[in-house]
């Protein structure tokens, strides 16, 4: 289940923006994470898009990787609840577990991923902790779709679109964000290349960023045009009326450089808890400053 974030790289594929920066892009999907680090590490991809966690595991077994860019869209991991609990933030969520001390709510998350840390850490500013709830944890994206779509849980944490198709139906609200809880710019995915892609062929990730900021612009200013472009390829398993909610509900537009400091107290945060071992600092795995010189001009 692709996120929200990862529609420039399919924008920019259905729109020609990559072949006007001189590239031809072609997008292979992998059944997890971890395949695509894999490819990128031995060379048959020469991009990668991943979770913003998956560069540290990639660098701390020896892969000489860079992330160059945030892959495209903010306050994409999401917090929702079941419409007739009126949880509208998490404050409101405090306040429901304060007046129903005999409840817990059943919240559907991944263990060791950031849909889990993206909880915790919102509980912590309000007092709470998951002791409060009964954490469910799944392995599979849809399954937790599913899990909540049919009332096993009332909570859920995910991705956008997945999220907007209930809160744009009004069977659910939105408590929270990852935009909300850590900053504005703290990303989902992110693009990452091998240290010697950006030395040797530094145009080559100069065009695939412009082609990501060209997409960008048309999914920021014409919404409605991306989703059209995005139908194409059937992209993602909502309907278009929720694809379109989903962008037009983005906190911000669409940039490319991520919040590199809540980046790093995220992944400190897992070492913390033992989910991750990690000795590589964010400052060794990103390389930016292309993206930042871009978006500049």
């Amino acid at each position: 289940m692709v996120a929200l974030d990862m529609a420039p790289l399919f924008v920019g594929v259905e729109s020609g923006c990559f072949q006007k920066n001189g590239l031809a892009v072609e997008t292979i999907a992998f059944t997890n994470p971890g395949d695509n680090n894999a490819a990128l590490a031995g060379g048959a991809i020469d991009f990668s898009t991943n979770p913003f966690t998956l560069p540290f595991f990639a660098a701390s077994n020896g892969v000489p990787i860079k992330t160059v860019s945030a892959a495209g869209g903010w306050g994409v991991m999401q917090v929702i609840a079941k419409s007739e609990y009126g949880i509208e933030s998490v404050k409101d969520l405090a306040d429901f577990v304060a007046k129903n001390p005999g409840k817990k709510l059943r919240i559907a998350t991944l263990r060791g991923d950031t849909l889990e840390l993206i909880l915790l850490d919102a509980f912590e500013k309000q007092g709470l902790s998951a002791s409060n709830f009964e954490m469910v944890y799944f392995d599979d994206l849809l399954a937790m779709v599913d899990a909540f779509r049919l009332g096993e849980v009332e909570m859920l944490s995910h991705i956008k679109p997945y999220t907007t198709q209930f809160v744009a139906s009004g069977e659910a609200t939105l408590v929270t964000d990852n935009a909300r809880v850590w900053s504005p710019n703290t990303p989902n995915t992110v693009v990452s290349v091998l240290e010697k892609t950006l030395k040797q062929r530094p145009q080559v990730v100069e065009g695939y960023l412009k082609g990501l900021q060209c997409a960008a612009e048309i999914i920021n200013s014409q919404p409605e045009k991306a989703v059209a472009l995005l139908e194409k390829g059937n992209y993602f398993r909502v309907k278009n009326d929720v694809l379109l909610a989903a962008f037009k509900s983005q906190p911000e537009p669409i940039t490319f450089t991520p919040d590199l400091k809540s980046v790093q107290g995220v992944v400190d945060e897992m070492v913390r808890l033992k989910y991750v071992k990690v000795d590589v600092p964010a400052s060794k795995i990103f390389d930016t400053s292309l993206v930042q010189k871009l978006e500049q001009k």
